[in-house]
């Protein structure tokens, strides 16, 4: 007898492969249950249903932990590409009632505060119609489930399923407000040692940003008995400590820009260490761009070229 249901009626539940596909993502049932905010007995029968429906397991438990089968991990991209497109799709009907004219994006709160913001009201001068959602966060936004448009990221590249394109590259600098910088009249960077040192102890996990400890070593500075200061978890902060003159700061050259236009900070060495992480704006692989977010990237991508034309974006 011939099958008359459509294809959509002879697949798994969308619920089911929306199941199965976080299971495989994270690799685990539990988180999978988390990020869906369903239960983890749920999530297991969503993926039963869709084992049933293949006719074979799709993945190996040991313990606590699932190890999805080869036959699982081909399927990955096309599944995520789907619900991406289905994503998309409830972006396009949820625009449609905003006329499409608010677009979100994600970064870091450093990022955010120190190069996005002061920016933006020069975005919103060229096109006052378009209105721009920030979402300031550590962690990694997940396309898949976030209702995110656009991503500034701050690392080595190679993101998997996303368009990345560098916008802006990375240094550090020591530096402190114009009193502190009059009073200490460095010259050497051994100087440095009679300043309170402040130490940007954030998460962004680049192994070739320097701590104040390898930055005097490679400098041929060895006594360092000590190097005590205050300690803060967001490049952003450690800037805003320096401006205050609270000490001498290891500075991310592109973030502080505005501040050292602005005569807030001074650079006290002319001594410029790149760093090998840049910023990329990054989206979704094959997803449909609406004029707001095109006229976003064009805009992004123009203030960075100025930044660059600069000096700040080395």
């Amino acid at each position: 007898m011939t099958d008359t249901r459509s294809p959509a009626e002879r697949i798994p539940a969308l619920q089911s492969l929306r199941a199965f596909e976080a299971s495989v993502r994270l690799k685990s049932l539990t988180r999978a249950a988390e990020e869906l905010g369903v239960t983890p007995s749920a999530i297991t029968q969503h993926v039963r249903a869709v084992e049933t429906w293949v006719g074979a397991p799709l993945f190996r438990r040991t313990g606590r932990y699932i190890i999805p089968t080869d036959a699982a991990e081909a399927a990955m991209p096309s599944l995520r590409e789907g619900f991406d497109r289905i994503i998309e799709g409830a972006q396009l009907l949820k625009g449609s009632d905003r006329k499409g004219r608010v677009i979100s994006i994600s970064t870091t709160p450093a990022f955010a505060s120190k190069w996005l913001l002061p920016r933006l009201d020069r975005f919103r001068a060229l096109h006052p119609e378009i209105e721009v959602w920030v979402a300031a966060d550590m962690k990694l936004i997940d396309f898949s489930t976030a209702d995110v448009d656009l991503a500034v990221r701050y690392g080595p590249g190679g993101y998997d399923g996303l368009v990345a394109e560098q916008i802006l590259s990375e240094a550090v600098v020591p530096m402190a407000a114009p009193d502190l910088a009059a009073e200490l009249a460095v010259r050497a960077p051994a100087d440095l040692l009679q300043a309170r040192l402040l130490h940007d102890t954030g998460s962004d996990g680049d192994p070739s940003c320097p701590s104040w400890r390898s930055w005097f070593r490679t400098r041929g500075v060895d006594d360092l008995r000590s190097l005590d200061g205050p300690r803060y978890s967001d490049a952003s902060l450690v800037i805003d400590e320096a401006i205050a003159g609270k000490g001498v700061a290891l500075v991310k050259r592109t973030l502080a820009d505005r501040d050292i236009g602005a005569g807030r900070l001074t650079p006290l060495l002319p001594d410029v260490t790149p760093v090998k992480f840049v910023y990329w704006l990054v989206w979704p692989r094959g997803r449909t761009l609406l004029p707001p977010v095109r006229a976003f990237i064009a805009w992004m991508k123009a203030e960075a070229l100025g930044d660059v034309a600069d000096g700040a974006g080395i």
